[in-house]
């Protein structure tokens, strides 16, 4: 009980923390730098791209930034997701109603890595790669390049469900290039960020493993590309 209280108080305070750390308008344009497409939306349930938005776009550029699909913009609960088989970008749907996400907004843009797996077999979920972009609200479908920095390990379910830690090159998180100099310029911010992700689906269902570093990171999105690549291999046979 002392540990959920604990949680509590700390997330209570999340939404005035990340009012001034990740503030934005959710509005903005996406033709700032790093941010390569916006989508169209075709309607109220579907967002689709100038590109398909699961196998349209690399997963890491000649710089080694990372491409991110943003499903959930940064402070919003509305669930959307990308279609692996239309590379669409869809709005979910539980009991013919909108699905929200039951607790604080997210804490960052939301979203997954294109051309990236977890497979089943392996541990994972079957879906592509989440990740958490640190920075200003961009509308959802917005395809971003953003610098890796760490990641949250994470089993829902006992599936293995990590999330990519990274920030926006064009937002005053841009020059920040480890979970420790998140950790000294904006104290807490990794506990505010394990404890959402720890409770966002109820209390007890995710299991957190705690942090990695940018290195341990970049292990696993290899991973997940490889694992793409071996599934897109085994498609065209």
């Amino acid at each position: 009980m002392r540990h959920r209280k604990s949680a509590l108080q700390v997330c209570l305070l999340f939404p005035c923390i990340f009012a001034v750390i990740n503030c934005g308008n959710p509005k903005q344009s996406g033709g700032t730098a790093g941010h390569l497409s916006e989508p169209v939306l075709k309607n109220q349930y579907t967002l689709a791209g100038t590109k398909n938005l699961y196998s349209g776009y690399r997963p890491i550029d000649s710089k080694g930034y990372i491409h991110v699909v943003v499903e959930i913009p940064a402070g919003t609960s509305q669930k959307w997701e990308v279609n692996k088989n239309s590379g669409n970008l869809e709005l979910e749907l539980k009991d013919k109603k909108p699905r929200i996400v039951n607790y604080l907004g997210y804490p960052g843009n939301y979203g997954m890595v294109p051309r990236t797996l977890l497979p089943e077999e392996k541990g994972g979920d079957g879906d592509p790669l989440d990740v958490i972009v640190l920075g200003p609200a961009v509308p959802r479908g917005t395809v971003l390049q953003a610098r890796l920095i760490g990641m949250l390990k994470m089993l829902d379910g006992g599936e293995q469900d990590d999330k990519l830690i990274a920030v926006m090159l064009d937002s005053h998180f841009a020059d920040i290039g480890s979970l420790e100099e998140l950790e000294d310029r904006y104290v807490g911010a990794l506990r505010i960020l394990d404890l959402w992700f720890s409770n966002y689906k109820g209390y007890g269902v995710m299991e957190s493993g705690g942090m990695a570093d940018e290195k341990e990171a970049r292990r696993v999105l290899e991973k997940a590309i490889d694992a793409y690549s071996e599934q897109e291999v085994l498609a065209e046979k």
